[in-house]
């Protein structure tokens, strides 16, 4: 089946104006049982409560009973269990995730990858998020390298707020048809996104959106922003500038550089508008336009003044120097990512404060080096090593509250052989 994928991808790249009258043949029970090795068998429920273990025990009937009803045209997509999960701390509110059923999560996971051999050809370098082969790691490395390589003096951070609450049906099918004719596959998308989330036995529809957590709303959240911001940069927005545009995008999260100020500003204005027509909005919060690259650190020299700094995927990005006094681009935790971190730490241990103290060291080991795995990178350990120090004080102060004549004092501590954190190295030296 890998094989056929590999076909479909090819034709797709060769050919971009080719639209694809024939995919639904390949939703084979092979295909089902071998994505279904690829699934995350991890998952909660959906609304019918079938977990993926029972599903796995009847796996080749269950895949054929589905291709069944999809050669009879009489799959019906049930709605997600929504479930409203915080944002984090220091935010206010709570965002939804739709649960698919797991029988629904293994079609929507198969169709995924039909959709992602066609649109893989089209989508631009730019993009990062929910591709195959791509992560957030080389999102980074791509910052850098057009801070560090090209010419650039300004940077147009964004974030679209609740990006995938607000994505246009009617848009989306139009967008999926530029490459996709088969009926089955244009069909099911309208069923998902049609079938609504289910919330405290209540059934809610709306005409917008993708239901956050399911397999197909990961492609089909990329294949909207190609259209809608990717393509549009590209074809319009780039050959216009009088100097360098780079546009990097990890989902609807976006870091824009550019070489003169009268681009940027063009480009942030004329944004707005492009967005608009698509049906979705800015988060003013988290979008702005501001001087960065070696040219503003001159700039900011010379009036005795330091760079600004944005954030982008969890890192502050800082305009530094490294040991030969070049220009450096300098990411390190944000304040954001660390409190959020710390917060969950904290709240485990208040919720565990009388395990023993060697299953809470190898808890919070495994925490901690979660954490660090994602963030060590260049010029981020010292922050990393903050933050162990600060899950070190978490556990102390809770070891404490365990008695009201606790004497725990750091000299006790630091003879005892359990009470120590793993530190953090750089995992990722090329980023």
């Amino acid at each position: 089946m890998s094989t056929q994928l590999a076909q479909i991808a090819k034709k797709a790249q060769c050919d971009r104006k080719v639209r694809f009258t024939s995919l639904a043949h390949l939703l084979t029970p092979g295909l089902l049982q071998e994505t279904w090795r690829q699934l995350n068998r991890r998952g909660a429920s959906g609304i019918d409560g079938e977990s993926t273990q029972q599903f796995e025990r009847e796996l080749e009937q269950r895949c054929q009973a589905i291709v069944a009803r999809l050669k009879a045209g009489a799959y019906r997509a049930p709605p997600v269990r929504r479930v409203d999960i915080p944002k984090g701390p220091g935010k206010v509110g709570t965002r939804p995730l739709g649960i698919p059923t797991v029988e629904d999560r293994l079609l929507q996971r198969a169709v995924a990858r039909l959709l992602e051999a066609v649109f893989e050809a089209d989508f631009c370098d730019g993009s990062y998020g929910y591709r195959p082969g791509r992560n957030p790691h080389q999102t980074l490395q791509a910052v850098r390298t057009h801070v560090l390589a090209k010419k650039v003096a300004y940077v147009y951070e964004a974030d679209i707020r609740g990006y995938f609450t607000r994505v246009n049906h009617q848009w989306l099918r139009r967008m999926v048809a530029e490459r996709i004719a088969d009926p089955v596959i244009l069909g099911l998308i309208s069923k998902w996104l049609n079938a609504g989330a289910m919330q405290d036995g209540v059934v809610m529809y709306t005409g917008a959106g993708t239901p956050q957590g399911g397999p197909i709303s990961c492609v089909l959240a990329n294949i909207y922003l190609h259209y809608s911001l990717d393509l549009w940069f590209e074809k319009k927005i780039r050959p216009r500038c009088r100097g360098e545009a780079h546009l990097v995008r990890f989902v609807h999260d976006f870091v824009v550089s550019f070489q003169h100020w009268h681009d940027a500003d063009a480009f942030r204005w004329q944004l707005q508008d492009r967005l608009q027509r698509f049906d979705l909005e800015l988060a003013e919060e988290k979008t702005r336009l501001l001087q960065f690259g070696r040219f503003a650190a001159e700039a900011a020299g010379k009036r005795g003044r330091r760079p600004e700094t944005f954030e982008f995927l969890g890192f502050t990005h800082v305009c530094g120097r490294d040991r030969k006094g070049r220009f450096a681009l300098v990411r390190i935790p944000s304040v954001k990512s660390c409190t959020k971190f710390l917060a969950r730490t904290g709240e485990w241990l208040r919720r565990n404060m009388h395990w023993r103290t060697g299953d809470q060291r190898r808890r919070l080991s495994i925490m901690l080096r979660g954490f660090n795995q994602y963030f060590a990178i260049p010029h981020s350990t010292p922050k990393l090593r903050w933050v162990r120090d600060q899950v070190l004080l978490q556990w102390r102060r809770t070891l404490i509250h365990r008695s009201q004549r606790s004497r725990i004092t750091w000299a006790y501590l630091r003879r005892c052989t359990w009470f120590d954190l793993p530190y953090a190295r750089v995992a990722h030296p090329m980023v």
